[in-house]
């Protein structure tokens, strides 16, 4: 099946509003083993819709929209899209009866152009909206199938999760099953340089690579009749790529890092408390965005100046005025004061320059260390990060420090 996405509203050809639905709905499609071709954006105007839809149709036999759906007189995509698959418009009372619900429990007054939205084509299978008064529904003409979906992400996800996706998964002849295996400290070049020759030979699973905020990530597909079938040669697959790159990956589950290290942390009853530079809480902050991390997270001190690493963390003068506060020196002082004031099990730390000023050719901007007391013994390393990106750099150092952490834990288990 091939399929085309469709999305309705001025507001997103002006920018005011981000299309998430139409990434979020690829990423949907792909896992049904259904081939996304094309991204449409069109304004809310009856004849360029018009001229989308039939464009759509000449390579696809699945178009999905989003938008357009709403009470007002330029809401018309269930309009075109019924006369488009050759139905007519029926007031479907169970619909109308959800839309007066919705008004009664949200205390507002349903007005007369809310009565419009319960207007659905005949032949459709409705969607209910759980979470607005506009219904959506999948309609099917010679051939053609078209899924029309409110345009608000809060409204359309549920709907699409709970009713377009099971409609979708009795229609596909094949399944798509995938892993996402996420890897930190390894560039994308690097990446496909370790699994060049898989990626050359790949027919089914298929290994597409990609770059995020200095982490990077593998995709690992496979498209078979059955989810057993795609899982084995997706299982299969990613035995030979972790014999290659197994340092790298923290997640095979599409976790993010910091979720990964807390699991890890409240699992094992670690308790940890960090200090922060460079970073200014991004780390605490990062970590405490996690549930349950208050099991094991003690303190976060954030020490800019040299005077707060004086008297917070007992960083001694000499060190900062011989060594400077971005070095090395600095960094285990930081961790060692940190780990003797609060007892912490473990106790990480970061000192950089975080840019885009700051820097000199003997500490340039990026420059940034991290050290860590793990179980009483010292570790440090050095990054260097290139650009004057300030939040790139914070953001990289957060990485590198839950990176640390990771591998700490990790070696210590056994």
């Amino acid at each position: 099946m091939k399929a085309s996405l469709i999305s309705v509203g001025t507001e997103l050809l002006f920018g005011q509003i981000t299309n998430t639905n139409a990434v979020y709905l690829s990423g949907q499609l792909q896992l049904l083993g259904i081939d996304v071709l094309y991204h449409y954006t069109v304004g809310d105007n009856p004849d360029r819709l018009r001229r989308v839809l039939r464009l759509a149709y000449e390579d696809c036999d699945l178009v999905i929209t989003t938008g357009g759906l709403g009470p007002t007189q330029d809401d018309l995509t269930k309009e075109i899209l019924t006369e488009e698959l050759h139905d007519s418009l029926v007031l479907d009372r169970r619909a109308l009866d959800a839309i007066e619900g919705f008004f009664k429990q949200v205390g507002r007054p349903m007005t007369e152009n809310n009565k419009k939205q319960a207007y659905l084509p005949a032949r459709a299978v409705i969607f209910r909206n759980a979470y607005g008064t506009a219904p959506g529904f999948a309609l099917e003409d010679g051939g053609r199938i078209a899924i029309c979906l409110p345009g608000p992400p809060r409204e359309m996800k549920p709907m699409f999760e709970n009713d377009a996706r099971p409609f979708l998964a009795s229609k596909s002849q094949s399944v798509i099953f995938y892993k996402l295996l996420r890897t930190f400290g390894l560039g994308e070049s690097s990446l496909e340089t370790a699994l060049g020759d898989l990626i050359a030979a790949q027919t089914d699973p298929t290994l597409a690579t990609y770059a995020k905020e200095g982490e990077c990530s593998l995709r690992i597909a496979s498209k078979r009749a059955t989810e057993a079938e795609a899982r084995a040669a997706v299982e299969e697959t990613e035995r030979a790529v972790l014999d290659r790159i197994g340092a790298y990956v923290f997640s095979d589950d599409d976790a993010e890092l910091a979720q990964v290290v807390a699991r890890r942390l409240i699992a094992e009853g670690i308790g940890f408390s960090c200090a922060e530079s460079c970073t200014g809480g991004m780390f605490a902050a990062e970590m405490t965005d996690i549930p349950g991390i208050s099991a094991v997270f003690e303190r976060g001190i954030v020490a800019y100046s040299n005077r707060a690493k004086t008297e917070e963390l007992g960083v001694s003068r000499e060190i900062l005025e011989r060594y400077g506060a971005v070095s090395r020196e600095c960094a285990l002082a930081m961790a060692q004061g940190l780990a003797a004031r609060t007892g912490s099990r473990l106790a990480i730390a970061v000192t950089g320059i975080a840019g885009p000023g700051g820097g000199t050719p003997e500490k340039p901007v990026g420059l940034t260390y991290i050290a860590c007391v793990f179980d009483g013994a010292a570790h440090c390393e050095e990054i260097r990060m290139r650009g004057a990106d300030r939040y790139r750099n914070r953001r990289h150092a957060v990485l590198s420090m839950l990176s640390m952490i990771l591998r700490l834990v990790g070696a210590g288990e056994g």
